[in-house]
């Protein structure tokens, strides 16, 4: 095809999925809804903590060892199980569907690249309306380290049959789109989350205020 990318890779949560009905489940089992922020921080600082440590971070136990620490112990089994099982359920934002429309019908190969089992990623995103645009899912499970390291980008082009530098992750994380373009990715950095990039970053080959002007931007190389 024309143009640079053979290839789009989507970051899944809070990039394609919105997050904020976890708070609503936290609320549910008496937790402040404002738990939500510090404890998804929490579960990625871990998880990336385990893989710089050479282990594998299994998405439910760290989830769940993040839960306790944030609310300071204070949440049964049974209560994480419930705040756990809201990421099954978790809608997409609306730019989401739009963006990977327009990546498909233009005859870009268009993937998720995640963390957790590749077969609850597909459950999460047929929930969301949103397998029906994406031809592949790779997660941290299958290559058993976790974003940033470089081998997952590397992981991703081979499973989406391209080259990695005709490959582009799109994020809402600056420091997602820093680990793509460090392995020799191309990056599409979406603004919706955090405002600016900021400068410790490789900055994105594109940016945009939504997926969409992302996706187009990208179409655009």
């Amino acid at each position: 095809m024309a143009g640079r990318i053979d290839a789009v890779a989507f970051d899944v949560l809070e990039t394609l999925l919105d997050l904020d009905p976890i708070g609503a489940r936290l609320a549910e089992v008496g937790q402040p809804a404002a738990v939500l922020g510090p404890f998804f921080m929490r579960f990625q600082r871990d998880a990336m903590a385990l893989t710089l440590a050479g282990d594998v971070a299994d998405f439910t136990a760290t989830a769940r060892q993040a839960l306790r620490t944030e609310t300071q112990q204070t949440m049964s089994e049974d209560e994480m199980a419930h705040v756990l099982d809201g990421f099954a359920k978790v809608p997409a934002f609306s730019d989401a569907a739009p963006a990977l429309r327009t990546l498909s019908e233009a005859g870009v190969r268009v993937g998720c690249l995640t963390v957790g089992d590749p077969g609850n990623t597909r459950a999460f995103l047929a929930g969301a309306g949103l397998a029906r645009y994406v031809d592949h899912v790779v997660t941290s499970d299958v290559v058993g380290v976790w974003k940033p390291a470089p081998d997952v980008y590397h992981y991703t082009a081979k499973a989406m049959n391209c080259e990695i530098d005709r490959m582009a992750l799109v994020a809402v994380h600056a420091w997602d789109c820093h680990g793509a373009k460090r392995a020799g990715a191309l990056a599409g950095w979406c603004s919706r989350l955090e405002g600016e990039p900021g400068d410790v970053f490789h900055p994105a080959d594109v940016r945009g205020d939504d997926l969409v002007e992302v996706a187009d931007e990208l179409l655009a190389l």
